[in-house]
C-alpha cells in the first residue's frame, strides 16, 4: 500500500489540481454535463415518472417539471424509501440516510448513494491537496491528524444504516490513511462528548500532531481539555501542529481563541460539507472564498434572496449569477435530491473560478456551534414553558449566542426576555425551557449532553425594552417585528442595556 505521504505527495496534488483547473475554467459545459447526467439516470424513478423526466431536454424544461423544495416537500418519497420502496429519487435504494435536524418533522434522513459517497471523501483529500500544490508544505504529513467528528456507530431505518455524516463517512476513510488519523476507532465510538474529548487527550498527549480538524467549538474543548491535562501551551505539547481544517460554523468568532491558545497562527482550510453534498472547500489561501464543486454530482441553481418569499421566485444556473449578491443554494443531486432547498444562502465572490462565501440561512437561525436551532424551535419551547409556567406573561423575548471567552467554561445561549408577569422560579423556568429545546432539536441536545454548550441562561430584560429599541431604531409598528433569534449578537448587545438591574 502507498504511504499516506506517498498519496499526498505534490505530484499526485499536481494531477488533481489539473483536473479540477479544466473543468472549473469550463463551469458551464461541466454543469450541462451533470444535469444530462442525473436526469438520464433518474428517468425511470417515482419521482422521474411523476415529473416526466423523458421529456426534459433543457433547464427550462426541468425548471417547468421540477419545483424548488425544501426537506418537507420530499418527505412522502424519503418515507417510501424508509418503508423500503427501491428506484425512489434515484435508482436502488441509498446506502446510508444521514440523520440530520432542524424541520417541522424533526429529525431529517437525507439519502446518500453509491454515486454520491465518494464525493464526500473527495472534497476534503482535495481540500488538502490544493493546500499542498498552493503552499508546498508537507511537513503535517509527518505527524499523526486528529479529527474530532461523530461516532460511526450507526443504527437503522429498516434495512438502511443511519448515522450523522461525519460518522458514515468514517466507515470510507482507506486503510492508508488511517494510519495517520487519531483518534481511533474503540475512542471515536463513545457516545458522552465530554469522555470522548477525554479519552481522544489521553491518546494524543504525547503523539506528535500537525493537522486537527473539526468544528471550532469543538476543536476548542479539545484544546482547553489538553492544557489542563498538560499544564502547557499548546504549542508545547503539539510543537508541529500547523495546519487547522474547519468547517460548520462561521470560524471568524473562534479564531483569535483558538491561536492564543495553541499560542501562534497556523494555516487553516475552510470546508463546506453537508450531508446533502460536498459543497465547495477553500482552495486557496490567498484568494477569498470556496471553490463550488461544480463536477462532483450536483447541478446548482440559485435564487436570489430578495427574491425568495414571491411565489414564483427567479431560478439561475451558474452562468446567469452575479457577484456579490445573496442566493439561496438549491440543489439536484446523484443521491436523488431534486431543486432542493439547501436553507443556506451564499454570495459570489469570483467567477473565474467560481467561489462562494456562505452568508448565512433563509431563514432565522442558531447555528454558531453546529446546533441549527431555528426559530420555530425556540417559540415552540418558550410556548410549552408559558403553558406549564401559567403565572407567567411575556412581553417579548430573543435568543443569541455567548461565546465563552473563559478556557474550559462552555459556551451558552442567551435568553433576553421581557416579562410582564415573570415566573415565580426563574431558575426553574430557564431549566424546563432549555429541556424543552434540547427535546426539539437533537443537535441542541447532543451539544448540551456533550457539555459543548452549558444550558441556556436567560439575561431578565425590562418590561419595555424590546419598545424602546425599536422605538430608538425607528422599527417601531407597520411591518417591523422582533427577530427572535439571530446567529449573532447585534441585537442582544444593544438590548443589554434594558437589562434588569442596571
Amino acid at each position: 500500500m502507498p504511504s499516506f505521504k506517498s498519496l499526498l505527495s505534490k505530484p499526485v496534488a499536481s494531477w488533481v489540481i489539473r483536473q479540477q483547473y479544466r473543468w472549473s475554467q469550463d463551469p458551464v459545459v461541466t454543469q450541462w454535463q451533470v444535469f444530462k447526467r442525473l436526469i438520464k439516470r433518474a428517468q425511470y424513478t417515482l419521482f422521474g415518472r411523476i415529473h416526466h423526466f423523458d421529456t426534459i431536454q433543457n433547464y427550462e424544461d426541468f425548471k417547468a417539471c421540477v419545483p424548488v423544495r425544501d426537506y418537507e416537500g420530499l418527505i412522502v418519497y424519503i418515507d417510501k424509501i424508509k418503508a423500503g420502496v427501491d428506484n425512489v429519487l434515484w435508482p436502488g435504494k441509498p446506502m446510508y440516510l444521514a440523520k440530520t435536524s432542524g424541520t417541522t418533522s424533526g429529525s431529517k434522513y437525507v439519502p446518500i448513494t453509491k454515486d454520491s459517497m465518494p464525493h464526500h471523501l473527495r472534497g476534503a483529500r482535495n481540500a488538502l491537496l490544493n493546500y499542498i500544490h498552493e503552499t508546498g508544505k508537507l511537513d503535517f504529513l509527518a505527524s499523526k491528524m486528529v479529527f474530532l467528528s461523530g461516532s460511526p456507530q450507526l443504527d437503522y431505518v429498516g434495512d438502511i444504516p443511519t448515522g450523522r455524516l461525519s460518522g458514515i463517512v468514517n466507515h470510507h476513510v482507506p486503510a492508508y490513511l488511517r494510519r495517520n488519523r487519531l483518534p481511533s476507532n474503540a475512542t471515536n465510538c463513545i457516545e458522552d462528548w465530554e469522555a470522548k474529548v477525554d479519552a481522544i487527550v489521553e491518546e494524543t498527549l504525547h503523539t506528535r500532531i500537525g493537522l486537527i480538524a473539526g468544528i471550532p467549538p469543538w476543536v476548542q474543548m479539545y484544546l482547553d481539555k489538553l492544557q489542563q491535562r498538560k499544564g502547557q501551551r499548546i504549542k508545547d505539547i503539539f510543537p508541529e501542529l500547523s495546519l487547522l481544517v474547519h468547517g460548520g460554523v462561521n470560524f471568524a468568532p473562534y479564531s483569535a481563541k483558538l491561536f492564543d491558545t495553541i499560542g501562534y497562527s497556523i494555516d487553516t482550510i475552510e470546508t463546506y460539507p453537508a450531508s446533502e453534498g460536498f459543497i465547495a472547500f477553500q482552495d486557496s489561501q490567498q484568494a477569498e472564498g470556496l471553490l463550488l464543486q461544480l463536477n462532483s454530482g450536483m447541478f446548482f441553481e440559485f435564487i436570489p434572496v430578495n427574491e425568495y418569499a414571491r411565489q414564483h421566485p427567479t431560478r439561475l444556473c451558474i452562468e446567469e449569477v452575479a457577484l456579490g449578491v445573496d442566493y439561496v443554494i438549491i440543489l439536484s443531486t446523484n443521491a436523488g435530491l431534486w431543486a432542493y432547498n439547501l436553507g443556506d444562502t451564499v454570495k459570489f465572490v469570483s467567477k473565474a473560478p467560481y467561489r462562494i462565501v456562505v452568508t448565512g440561512r433563509i431563514k432565522h437561525f442558531i447555528s454558531a456551534f453546529g446546533e441549527h436551532v431555528i426559530a420555530e424551535e425556540v417559540e415552540k419551547a418558550m410556548q410549552y414553558a408559558l403553558a406549564k409556567y401559567s403565572e407567567t406573561v411575556l412581553a417579548e423575548f430573543t435568543v443569541a449566542p455567548q461565546v465563552s471567552k473563559q478556557p474550559g467554561m462552555p459556551s451558552y445561549h442567551e435568553w433576553l426576555i421581557a416579562f410582564v408577569y415573570p415566573p415565580r422560579d426563574l431558575q426553574a423556568f430557564a431549566q424546563y425551557l432549555d429541556q424543552m429545546l434540547r427535546r426539539l432539536n437533537a443537535y441542541y441536545d447532543d451539544l448540551v449532553t456533550g457539555k459543548v454548550l452549558q444550558s441556556l441562561q436567560i439575561t431578565q430584560l425590562t418590561q419595555d425594552a424590546f419598545k424602546k429599541h425599536m422605538q430608538a431604531q425607528d422599527q417601531l409598528g407597520g411591518q417591523n417585528k422582533v427577530v427572535h433569534l439571530a446567529n449573532d449578537r447585534t441585537l442582544a448587545d444593544a438590548l443589554l442595556v434594558y437589562k434588569m438591574g442596571v
